[in-house]
């Protein structure tokens, strides 16, 4: 069976022109309905406001904002247009520090480049036919970092040192 996305609308946020077309056309390419482009992070979200995208591609390092900023902000602003807005990070940088901080933001999806058609549609498929719930804990609000569930865990912690603090606080 063949998925079909004719009916979203992506938002690329890629400072490079020759990326950013590359993107859209890769995204209207695997049947993405619409496809917007920013420049830059703040760019973005007079376009989210205007366009109200089912999904963002953003690259990691942009000026004056960069992606990891143009998700925090998305994510916790007080005017953000839409805090649950599934977001795949694009990037040349894979240092575990970055991907780290990216996932600390509130990424949905890391897409290393150079980028693939079929990564991006594996991406954007994970984001349409498995959405994660989002959790707001600390300092973090996004998706849920976990990526599966444990079938052999029947209690409130899921960490190990989370369940030795537990037992030490019975």
């Amino acid at each position: 069976m063949s998925i079909r996305y004719e009916h979203l609308k992506a938002l690329v946020v890629e400072d490079n022109p020759h990326m950013r077309a590359l993107l859209r056309a890769l995204l209207l390419g695997m049947g993405i309905g619409e496809a917007f482009e920013a420049a830059d992070g703040q760019q973005a979200f007079g376009l989210l406001r205007r366009h109200k995208p089912d999904f963002v591609l953003t690259d990691l390092t942009m000026t004056p904002m960069d992606g990891i900023a143009f998700t925090r902000d998305l994510r916790t602003a007080a005017n953000s247009p839409d805090p649950f807005l599934p977001v795949i990070m694009i990037s040349g940088h894979t240092e575990r520090a970055r991907v780290t901080a990216a996932r600390d933001a509130g990424v949905t999806e890391f897409l290393a480049k150079p980028v693939t058609a079929r990564n991006l549609f594996l991406r954007i498929a994970e984001i349409v036919e498995r959405p994660r719930p989002f959790v707001r804990c600390g300092e973090y609000f996004g998706p849920d970092r976990r990526r599966h569930n444990d079938a052999f865990y029947n209690g409130p912690w899921r960490r190990e040192e989370d369940r030795e603090r537990n037992v030490a606080m019975v």
